[in-house]
């Protein structure tokens, strides 16, 4: 079973979606192929990093820091350290870009690893995830060859790719994310409780098995 999950390194909901989606897969039995593909909360973001507090504080005034905290604790809840305070608003193209190249290694689940370890340098280490030195050292950790990502970002190499994926959501009307795709079919949006996913995932196999 094929599934694609829409998603930016720079949404909270992505994250918690992400570690809720790995809980129903390792309580399912049976294979499932898992895709990340591109989506941007916000193209016109700047390369030059800025204070995620100050960016939640502009869109939603007095209710930032509420907003702020209740998503650190929903994080907290999946075993993830949200830290606003270090956060860095950037733009996140040359992040997906990455994430692109990843799902192209013959490395097995390196490109859920780069989304894990992209997402945690930006919520909880306050990392720029647009520098291109620092997404060489992330994909290193991943087990990427850092030469050959540096020479993909100082290329146009993967752009169009990436737009092509945010392109597709638009036709499937992803029109936010996370957003997982089943069998290229069955759009469902949102970061649902294990349970749900688990229920989904079978729905889905049972449906291909006819």
């Amino acid at each position: 079973m094929l599934v694609e999950i829409f998603s930016d390194v720079v949404c909270p909901w992505c994250y918690v979606g992400k570690r809720r989606f790995e809980v129903a897969l390792a309580r399912y039995d049976g294979a499932v192929q898992v895709e990340w593909r591109a989506f941007q909360l916000d193209p016109r973001a700047p390369r030059e990093p800025q204070p995620v507090a100050d960016a939640y504080a502009r869109k939603f005034g007095e209710r930032a820091e509420a907003i702020m905290a209740h998503l650190a604790a929903v994080a907290a809840e999946e075993g993830i350290e949200m830290r606003f305070d270090r956060a860095m608003r950037v733009n996140t193209i040359d992040a997906h870009r990455v994430c692109w190249l990843a799902g192209h290694s013959a490395v097995p689940g390196v490109q859920s690893a780069l989304e894990e370890r992209l997402m945690r340098a930006y919520f909880t280490e306050g990392l720029d995830v647009s520098d291109r030195a620092t997404l060489c050292a992330l994909a290193a950790d991943c087990g990427l060859d850092p030469n050959e990502v540096g020479a993909m970002l100082h290329s146009q190499r993967g752009v169009p790719e990436v737009h092509g994926e945010i392109a597709r959501a638009a036709e499937l009307d992803v029109m936010g994310v996370p957003s997982f795709v089943f069998e290229r079919r069955f759009v469902v949006p949102g970061a649902q409780d294990p349970e749900t996913f688990l229920r989904l995932i079978e729905m889905v196999a049972a449906r291909a098995a006819r």
